[in-house]
């Protein structure tokens, strides 16, 4: 629940992590939260009426969450979500699989003060599951931390062995690597992997002998299209991300040496291409989050423009431009607008897809940030 939706003399409901009581204008039992004095989501709602917030309804939780994912998947995929937040009714924590190890993450300091009791309750579920480690990890930047050696700080284990700094798993029966110390949110961005699937099948589909992804991170796009017999250009500011790629490549029995690996800024890279009339059959744009906040919502758009006007610029004819977004404040219809013919500046594509999250990012109908993602393929 927002703060502005509180009443005053409300912020005096106590300490991070406290549960409280709410009740509307009447006196009424609205539900039971968990209290967050620093955070404009003061208080994240877990049951409804006097329900308490107790180990039974937590383990519950829990237990239900992973039972979806238990027929969702099976041994070809073994990195994936386990527990998505609000959308597994658990608010502020994030729980992702890779393979052996889970990694949980919490949002606010009052998920944070529950974090070793969510830990406690996990165990047993998690190991049956097999995974036999539990690690935390920290918010912030992880890279950042690792990069001044504070490895110890960038991670608690909350069970099992102390993981190895990167991890090898499968994703539909494909290897990549994960960087488990200094890669992103918890490792790896498990909300595209379908989009990275479906990459690798638009790229044989095609027939694409050439194909460009954008802010690349890990490789993953680009895994999936050189596996379908693409040449690929990953496109990334990190030096980090592409030593992570290259490993997955070889992993999965790709020569990374066949590829290019472009260390710059996307627009600048992308600049440099079309003054050289470089062209690719499909090209893949998945920037960071261009918008923060509400107030950020039209400068955001306006950098799609220019970044999709950049894409069709350097697009192949007959070729496939897939866009996407992760910014939770720029919903469908917007994006989309960033994706029309006066955007482009070309009227002979079609958008002939667009998805969002994949089932382990479950959502609930009155959370509409829960469909943050948007994954465009235009044609």
């Amino acid at each position: 629940m927002w703060r502005s939706a509180l009443a005053r003399g409300a912020d005096e409901a106590g300490e991070a992590g406290a549960e409280v009581q709410l009740v509307d204008e009447r006196g009424e039992a609205l539900g039971r939260a968990l209290w967050d004095p620093a955070s404009p989501i003061a208080a994240r709602v877990w049951t409804l009426g006097r329900a308490p917030i107790d180990d039974a309804s937590l383990t519950w939780r829990i237990e239900r969450a992973l039972a979806v994912r238990a027929w969702t998947f099976d041994e070809r995929t073994s990195a994936y979500r386990l527990v998505h937040g609000e959308g597994d009714r658990m608010p502020g924590f994030v729980v992702d699989r890779y393979g052996p190890v889970a990694v949980l993450r919490v949002d606010g300091e009052a998920a944070a003060h529950h974090a070793a009791r969510i830990a406690r309750l996990l165990r047993a579920p998690l190991e049956a599951l097999g995974v036999h480690t539990l690690v935390e990890r920290a918010a912030g930047r992880p890279e950042a931390a690792a990069e001044r050696g504070e490895k110890a700080r960038g991670r608690t284990v909350h069970f099992g062995d102390p993981p190895p700094d990167t991890v090898t798993v499968r994703e539909h029966g494909v290897p990549f690597v994960v960087d488990l110390l200094r890669g992103q949110k918890t490792g790896a961005f498990l909300d595209q992997r379908e989009s990275r699937r479906r990459v690798g099948e638009l790229t044989r589909q095609l027939r694409a002998e050439r194909v460009l992804n954008l802010f690349s991170y890990a490789g993953g796009f680009s895994l999936h299209a050189a596996l379908a017999g693409a040449k690929t250009t990953s496109v990334d500011i990190a030096t980090q991300a592409h030593a992570t790629a290259q490993a997955s490549f070889t992993a999965a029995g790709v020569d990374p040496r066949k590829h290019e690996f472009a260390t710059a800024d996307a627009f600048a890279f992308l600049e440099d291409a079309k003054r050289k009339k470089r062209t690719w059959e499909l090209v893949i744009s998945d920037p960071p989050s261009f918008a923060p906040n509400e107030k950020s919502v039209p400068r955001a758009l306006s950098a799609y423009r220019k970044l999709h006007r950049a894409c069709a610029e350097v697009l192949a004819p007959g070729g496939v431009l897939c866009a996407s977004s992760c910014s939770s404040h720029v919903d469908a219809s917007s994006f989309a607008t960033t994706l029309d013919d006066a955007s482009l500046g070309r009227a002979d594509l079609r958008m002939t897809e667009l998805h969002g999250p994949p089932s382990d990012h479950p959502t609930l109908p009155a959370w509409t940030e829960g469909r943050y993602l948007k994954f465009a393929v235009l044609a």
